[in-house]
């Protein structure tokens, strides 16, 4: 395969839009390689690759890398946290002392049900958003391509 051929190829068959890829948790530079192992949810534990099958991507590009998607998971968990109790008082639970405990109830559920979504997710907004220096980089994947064939 030529090198016209491969560049053909990698502008129709590789383009992956950025919101997909970011959805299915690829990789952020190749958007091919997943970046998790597991389901979401599921009985096996979701575990983070350490880097991408595709392109080669370290995910931890620093020690303590993913100390900072806490911050975001933070901001997620408030945004849910805000939305379980608007929708809990919208669809008739009114708020007075005595039904304190029903807010709580739905709010800690809501928390623990949201946790999952929330480690996958903040790890990925801050890999794809709020990482200098990492985008996407198509000409990875070349290289990937003539490697093993």
């Amino acid at each position: 395969m030529d090198h016209t051929q491969l560049e053909k190829q990698n502008s129709t068959e590789f383009r992956v839009s950025e919101w997909s890829a970011f959805i299915h948790a690829k990789c952020p530079r190749c958007r091919r390689g997943a970046i998790f192992t597991g389901a979401m949810y599921g009985f096996k534990i979701q575990k983070m690759k350490e880097v991408c099958d595709v392109c080669e991507l370290k995910f931890e590009r620093e020690p303590g890398y993913f100390y900072v998607s806490m911050f975001v998971s933070y901001a997620m968990n408030v945004a849910e946290i805000i939305f379980l109790g608007v929708a809990a008082y919208v669809l008739g639970l009114d708020i007075v002392y005595e039904n304190l405990w029903y807010f709580v109830t739905i709010i800690f559920a809501g928390v623990l049900l949201f946790s999952p979504l929330n480690y996958r997710y903040s790890r990925l907004v801050l890999l794809y958003w709020l990482s200098p220096g990492l985008h996407y980089d198509p000409s990875r994947i070349k290289k990937i391509i003539e490697v093993k064939k």
